[in-house]
Parts: C-alpha cells; sequence; structure tokens
C-alpha cells in the first residue's frame, strides 16, 4: 500500500522553510497565484551579465554568473512555460559569451573559485565544454521552442557526444542527456539516441534500481520525472512504482523531503530541500500519485 503524502504538512514545510524562489514555485504549482512572482523572484539571482549565479544552486555560492545556475532557471522557467520570458534571451546571450569553440559551456568556470562552494565545485583555468549541463540547457530551449544565435552549435555539441562513445557517462550527464532529448525536434534521432543511452546506462549501473540504495545514488525518476519522458522507457512499470512508493515514503517529519548528498552548511541543505520538495511533488503529480489541487499554496 503506498504510502499517503501529507501535502498540508509539505506546504506548512514550503511556507516555513524554503526560499521565497521555492515558495512561489510552489504557489503556482498548486494554482493558488501565477507566473510573475516566480520570474520576479528568479530575476534576484540573475546578473547584470544576463548570467545566473548568487547560490541559485545552493552548494555553489558564488555570486557571480555560472553555466549551472542558469540550468536552473531554464528549470524553472519550464515548469511556467516561460522559456520565452525576456530573462531568458539574456541568459543565452551570456551562455553564447561563454562558450568554447566546441560549442558547449563548461560545467564551471574559474571565476566560482574564489566562493565558498561544495567540493566537487573544481575546474580548471581553460575548462572544455561538458554535457552536463550544455544538454539539459538545449534540451529545455528546445522543448519550448526558443531560438537564439546560442542553441545551434550547442545542439551540434551534444549531438556529437551521443553519437560517440560517452566512456566518462555519469548521473549528471545522463539526466542532462535525456532532457535534451525529450525537446530536441528531431524526433527519430532522439528515439534512438534514447534508446541507446538507457541501454549505457542499464549496462554501467548508473541508475540504483533498488529504492532502499543509500547515499547519493540516482533515481530513475530523475531520468523520467514524467511518464512521458524518453527516460522511462528504460524501466519496468515495477520499478517505477517502487521508486515513487520509495519517493512518498521519503517526505520527512516537518512535511519536507530530505537531500542525500552532503551539503556544505546548513543554509545550503534547507534551500535544497526546499527546492527539491517542490519538484518531488511535481513528480509524484505527474505519475497521479498526488492532487496538488488539495494543496494549500
Amino acid at each position: 500500500m503506498p504510502s499517503p503524502i501529507d501535502l498540508t504538512a509539505a506546504a506548512d514545510f514550503v511556507w516555513r522553510s524554503a526560499r521565497l524562489l521555492d515558495r512561489h514555485r510552489f504557489a503556482a504549482l498548486t494554482g493558488s497565484a501565477g507566473d510573475e512572482p516566480v520570474i520576479a523572484a528568479l530575476r534576484a539571482y540573475q546578473n547584470a551579465d544576463g548570467g545566473f549565479g548568487n547560490a541559485l544552486e545552493p552548494d555553489l555560492r558564488a555570486p557571480v554568473s555560472q553555466p549551472q545556475p542558469v540550468e536552473l532557471a531554464f528549470h524553472v522557467l519550464d515548469e511556467l512555460g516561460a522559456l520565452d520570458d525576456p530573462i531568458a534571451a539574456r541568459a543565452c546571450d551570456w551562455l553564447l559569451s561563454v562558450s568554447t569553440a566546441e560549442g558547449g559551456v563548461p560545467f564551471m568556470l574559474p571565476s566560482a573559485r574564489a566562493w565558498p562552494r561544495a567540493p566537487w565545485w573544481e575546474t580548471s583555468d581553460e575548462p572544455a565544454a561538458s554535457v552536463n549541463p550544455t544538454a539539459a540547457l538545449a534540451g529545455l530551449l528546445h522543448r519550448n521552442g526558443v531560438e537564439h544565435p546560442w542553441l545551434e552549435p550547442a545542439t551540434a555539441f551534444v549531438w556529437k557526444a551521443l553519437d560517440g562513445p560517452l566512456d566518462e557517462l555519469g548521473g549528471y550527464d545522463a539526466i542532462a542527456l535525456f532532457v535534451f532529448l525529450d525537446g530536441v525536434p528531431d524526433r527519430a534521432r532522439a528515439e534512438t539516441a534514447a534508446a541507446r543511452l538507457s541501454e549505457l546506462v542499464a549496462d554501467r549501473e548508473i541508475v540504483a534500481l533498488d529504492p532502499a540504495a543509500e547515499g547519493h545514488v540516482f533515481s530513475p525518476l530523475q531520468l523520467a520525472p514524467r511518464p512521458d519522458a524518453l527516460g522511462r522507457r528504460g524501466f519496468s512499470d515495477e520499478t517505477i512504482d517502487r521508486h515513487l512508493d520509495a519517493l512518498a515514503a521519503s517526505q520527512q517529519e516537518d512535511g519536507g523531503w530530505p537531500v542525500s548528498w552532503p551539503t556544505q552548511s546548513v543554509a545550503a541543505e534547507q534551500e535544497w530541500r526546499g527546492w527539491l520538495t517542490v519538484s518531488v511533488l511535481r513528480t509524484l503529480a505527474a505519475y497521479g500519485r498526488v492532487s496538488l489541487a488539495a494543496a494549500r499554496g
């Protein structure tokens, strides 16, 4: 019997503990408020150069613009169907300015090294382009029909990676690549690439099929946050159902959902929990596990 989700407790957690941005995301998700408060809160994280920083990615505290916070901003705008907002165009201009000759953007730029961050946030003086987050950024733009000069070379960079051996494929890379494949216009090519990517994920055991696995592991639901996602095809109905059960059951006593990796500070953990709680509710709703109309937005 699936664990019930306490929506009242989830709402209380969001309103008590989440960032303003995530409170507005929750209100928009539950239909109790519109999109503009979310976009207004998101603008506070955008810099004059068009990029995003300022700890939008809670483990990266740098105020300077970085590619990964831009991805988070695009995910927020995608939730709203608002990637046509001018703040996205400004962010694309910034992405173009920091892209490498390969066409993509690096995982991290050296400018963030002077600021507090989690230990995995490291980079070289001249970092190469990375599918994480280039693939997700491009996929979200394609999904929303956005046109920008950055998109064509970035798309070519991702396709080149997908056509290659993907020897260093990790969980975050797989997540980003599936976001790309869900959005890119060439659906026949995307279907073929997704089938191969699913095989690689399974063969290399990138995802933990056991929902009881502990530590910072990757769930099938991260590759398939919606039933119609291409990543969903790589997992059986039973596996998805078990992970949905486990996700619902992991709601904490305070109403929020936990972080599965070691954060660098109390603030970062709390900020991530607010973000994740809204995202988890979105996933559970997409799979019909919860009706958000009953939540207090």
